[in-house]
């Protein structure tokens, strides 16, 4: 028997962008995916115990499936090999937390441990990007990095296929954010097929936005180092609103990013592919936190209470 674990993430600055070479800033957070692996007798059996937006399991099921058996070729195995599965943990499963990455860090690692492959975190980033193709079809591979390494790290895809620039960052200490769930899956692969889509048919629109994105995330990086939590919260904002310029927002994602913002959070936007899944306010300090977090609860929403910036393995 194997055990695993990999972490959630928010995407402070960059989403989609990162995809086409913009630099991102993301960040682990204080949830995690657990995974248990063990030798099967036949097929692939999977127990899915993560709380989860209505109809996450079920949406991504045949994604799921085809990233366990891509991670099983990559690791040099049978990708048919009979395995029983277990996942759980704190982070559920909603779409825009890097839930995908995380529960594939974790089973990666756990079927390293079952089999005694001793693979490097290295090479269980390598083989959690290569899952993360059944989910986005064309990752950045920012979310299963955050999955594995965990802290917070300025990001950059290399466009000719060598190896991404990481870069850890460092703060004061960890800061408290709220996340809340729309309810609605996302499907990453058609946000992101989406953005490209319409990227190459306006770029007159698209190429000035990718610009500005790429401005933010360093302006971001020097105010989240310098801890000019104002100046991070500005940025996030204006993040949103490029966002909603690309198309990639929802009226369920600004009604929740609305409302942090009126409870008093510094910075909202929304985390991940958009379409759906989840929003991201910036709450330094716990009494912040609890207010913003309680009038998404007052309204029966799922939120997640956690932290950014956590010490990573």
């Amino acid at each position: 028997m194997g055990k695993g674990s990999g972490y959630g993430k928010v995407i402070l600055f960059g989403e989609h962008f990162v995809v086409h070479g913009v630099a991102g800033i993301v960040s682990a957070i204080d949830s995690s995916t657990d995974a248990i692996v063990s030798k099967g007798e036949s097929g692939l059996v999977v127990k899915d115990d993560r709380k989860t937006a209505k109809g996450y399991s079920e949406e991504k099921r045949l994604q799921q499936i085809e990233s366990i058996e891509r991670m099983l070729k990559a690791m040099d195995l049978d990708p048919k090999l009979p395995l029983d599965i277990w996942i759980g943990g704190s982070l559920p499963g909603f779409s825009g937390l890097g839930a995908s990455a995380a529960s594939s860090v974790a089973i990666a690692r756990a079927i390293n441990e079952e089999f005694g492959l001793n693979l490097s975190n290295e090479k269980i980033n390598q083989v959690a990007y290569e899952a993360e193709i059944a989910y986005a079809g064309n990752p950045s591979g920012i979310d299963n990095t955050a999955a594995t390494y965990g802290g917070l790290m300025w990001f950059k895809k290399d466009s000719t296929g060598g190896p991404d620039l990481v870069e850890r960052l460092k703060i004061q200490m960890p800061i408290e954010i709220v996340i809340c769930s729309t309810g609605k899956v996302a499907n990453t692969k058609a946000m992101v097929e989406g953005v490209a889509e319409r990227k190459k048919a306006n770029p007159a629109k698209y190429e000035p936005l990718f610009s500005q994105a790429g401005d933010l995330t360093v302006a971001g990086r020097s105010a989240l180092e310098a801890g000019k939590l104002e100046k991070v919260g500005e940025l996030m904002n204006e993040n949103h609103r490029i966002l909603q310029e690309i198309g990639v927002s929802s009226v369920e994602l600004d009604y929740l990013v609305d409302v942090a913002r009126k409870q008093g959070a510094i910075g909202a936007k929304l985390t991940g592919g958009g379409g759906g899944g989840c929003m991201v306010a910036l709450t330094p300090g716990k009494d912040l936190q609890e207010k913003v977090a309680n009038a998404f609860r007052a309204e029966g929403l799922e939120v997640l209470a956690t932290k950014i910036g956590v010490i990573a393995r």
